[in-house]
């Protein structure tokens, strides 16, 4: 059972792809919507959740036809705004959940090593500036994914795209380094809450849960020899210990936290066994970490 807020977002998603057409070979789902499409139902009380769609974009597959800002306007999706500013790469559209309007978000994301001299807008020849985020952490998304099909969740709504989707071993790096960022910049932050999400923790808890750690380590031995992906995904194995090694780590304690209404001891022991068995995997591999 699919909660209101994803199957909105799924809704969401899929308008934003239909936008982008003509950019399909360049897209690469990543995010919380990847991470459910390989890990199905897990074994929470808590249910499957997002309320956006994230979607890597390779540059050097980009043509400038169609311009992306124009074609997501066209769809009727505008540059959401905090602070009477508009945010990089985040593309929002009003929508109805439980009957309440809602502005529901889509991030166009480009890899750091792929986005150019800009800080945070992403410059990509023949595309508005501002319309692409850089990300760092989402290089592997460009080497490890495969084709898949990603249709609506709503029974009414019968479309249905394929495109490339990041794999597991790819979107447990991603979100591995942007945990470790959160957490490190929420010490500095004391009045930036929002900086952590606990979700995110829960999301790499579904993948050490769903993926067999002897997958996930064949699939780092690879990354780490890409030219594109060995330097993120280095820098995520060194994280993986401390966020999720044992289970007062913060990574097992966010996990925790975003597992309720699951005893929240189980759940923290649960991430560092699952990171522990992991990382004896790598071992076996001949790599280290931490």
């Amino acid at each position: 059972m699919y909660s209101e807020e994803y199957i909105v977002a799924r809704m969401a998603l899929l308008d934003a792809l239909d936008a982008l057409q003509g950019h399909r070979d360049a897209l690469v789902l990543v995010g919380a919507q990847a991470i459910y499409l390989h890990t199905g139902a897990a074994q929470f009380a808590v249910a499957e959740f997002t309320t956006d769609g994230d979607v890597a974009i390779d540059p050097r597959l980009l043509s400038g036809d169609p311009e992306i800002a124009s074609a997501m306007r066209k769809a009727r999706f505008f540059l959401d705004m905090r602070d009477g500013r508009e945010l990089v790469g985040v593309w929002a559209s009003m929508r109805q959940i439980a009957g309440v309007p809602a502005k529901v978000t889509v991030d166009l994301l480009v890899p750091d090593a792929l986005g150019g001299a800009g800080r945070r807008a992403a410059r990509v020849p023949q595309h508005e500036k501002g319309s692409m985020l850089k990300v760092h952490g989402l290089e592997a998304a460009l080497v490890d994914n495969s084709i898949m099909s990603i249709g609506a969740l709503e029974a009414t709504d019968t479309r249905s795209f394929t495109m490339k989707v990041a794999g597991p071993t790819a979107l447990l790096i991603s979100k591995t380094i942007k945990l470790s960022e959160r957490v490190a910049a929420g010490a500095l932050e004391r009045g930036r809450p929002d900086r952590v999400k606990p979700k995110d923790a829960l999301d790499v808890l579904r993948l050490l849960q769903a993926i067999p750690s002897v997958q996930l380590a064949e699939g780092v031995s690879g990354l780490l020899a890409d030219e594109t992906a060995g330097t993120v995904t280095s820098e995520a194995l060194g994280e993986l210990p401390d966020l999720f090694g044992d289970a007062d780590s913060p990574g097992s304690q966010l996990a925790a936290e975003a597992a309720a209404p699951e005893p929240p001891d189980v759940i923290a022991a649960s991430c560092a066994a699952l990171c522990r068995e992991l990382l004896d995997a790598l071992r076996a591999q001949g790599i280290g970490a931490g």
